[in-house]
């Protein structure tokens, strides 16, 4: 493949939001963890995230859509947990933005919040 895996990348980013809509038809979404020599490591969340249906939803929607929008030898997987589809060490991917400690805290303390207003008590 003549593509880095950083124009790869760019390019599946770009165009994820398509493939996504066939999966948010079914209550999931699609995250994308990175590139490696052409292919695509994504995870199935949401309903999608362990569904018996995943393997295909992979491969004859995510990998069949790139495939025609992008380059005919792309391969993805979808990164689920089972020892045969593992997320490698030096794959391609944008810098996660680290969220610090008060940032978690603040989260907790809006998600306490709202959680108090629709569990009390009548």
């Amino acid at each position: 493949m003549q593509f880095s895996d950083e124009d790869i990348y760019a390019a599946v980013k770009h165009h994820l939001p398509e493939v996504n809509e066939y999966i948010a038809s079914h209550g999931g979404t699609i995250k994308l963890l990175g590139v490696k020599n052409g292919t695509v490591y994504v995870e199935l969340a949401g309903n999608c995230h362990g569904c018996a249906m995943s393997l295909m939803t992979t491969k004859m929607v995510v990998q069949k859509r790139l495939r025609e929008l992008i380059h005919p030898e792309l391969t993805v997987v979808n990164v689920d947990g089972t020892p045969e589809n593992v997320l490698p060490d030096d794959i391609y991917a944008e810098e996660q933005v680290d969220i610090d400690d008060e940032e978690i805290d603040e989260e907790i303390s809006l998600w306490d919040k709202a959680k108090s207003i629709f569990t009390k008590e009548s």
